[in-house]
């Protein structure tokens, strides 16, 4: 068996700025990767360009790259940029997401809108140019939620909006199949992050961190190594949803 190498792989990484797509960025590319980091709006363009800095501090090869992938039109012009860039794309992975926690009796049609844009839309079209750009034998990885698989309240749109991205993957991964491309979901649990705290009291903090081992939240470090097993030697699992949760929940 030949164990998968990042040496010399060109990766996309949508929202791959900071927290789990900055992790993901940097540890890719010390693996021998080259990285375009996409990042939504000047809001973080300086966490793009520490990144970006990050990967050439110890030799590797990146670069930063504007563009709201919720505009079809910008996911596409990622995919030819990063393509013209490095000739060739060989794993894409999208961490583009947003949370919102809200009885549903309180959302409005703008953040109904908004969420599935960022959570559902962004998704369907970053697989979809994936598909059209990546090299045979590629691999693509979107990053979901572990509420997939939870019976809880308050997340209708977030959970909602990434429940669509499983069908996403599914078809993608019959369709690019005969082409050797790996299509995966992975679903972290409610992760240490500045994202998860805005949206919950401490109460309901404590409680999520009770649900998993150690009594801890998920980190970006815990889900990093589970991406780069899926963009190298787990390439044979596809069309799947991986939950990484630490005992979270199941289905």
């Amino acid at each position: 068996m030949t164990t998968q190498s990042l040496h010399e792989k060109v990766v996309v990484v949508g929202a791959g700025a900071k927290n789990l797509g900055g992790l993901i960025s940097r540890e890719l590319a010390k693996g021998g990767a080259k990285i375009a980091v996409n990042y939504n709006s000047a809001g973080t363009k300086q966490d793009a360009e520490s990144t970006v800095k990050a990967i050439q501090s110890f030799g590797g090869e990146a670069y930063a790259t504007q563009g709201d992938l919720t505009k079809p039109s910008n996911v596409a012009a990622l995919f030819e940029q990063a393509k013209k860039r490095f000739g060739k794309i060989d794993i894409a992975i999208n961490a583009v997401g947003k949370v919102l926690r809200k009885p549903i009796v309180d959302t409005t049609e703008e953040e109904y809108d908004s969420m599935f844009a960022i959570n559902a839309k962004a998704a369907y079209f970053f697989i979809k140019e994936a598909g059209k750009h990546l090299n045979d034998n590629g691999k693509i990885i979107t990053v979901v939620t572990s509420l997939l698989a939870a019976f809880t309240d308050g997340y209708s749109t977030y959970a909602g909006g990434k429940a669509p991205v499983e069908h996403f993957t599914r078809a993608a991964a019959k369709e690019f199949g005969p082409r050797g491309i790996s299509v995966t979901a992975i679903g972290p649990g409610p992760m240490d992050t500045p994202f998860f705290y805005g949206q919950e009291t401490p109460e309901r903090t404590a409680y999520h961190k009770s649900q998993a081992m150690n009594g801890n939240l998920t980190k970006i470090e815990d889900i990093v190594p589970i991406v780069k097993f899926l963009a190298t030697d787990g390439w044979w699992i596809t069309g799947q949803t991986i939950f990484a949760n630490g005992g979270y929940t199941t289905r």
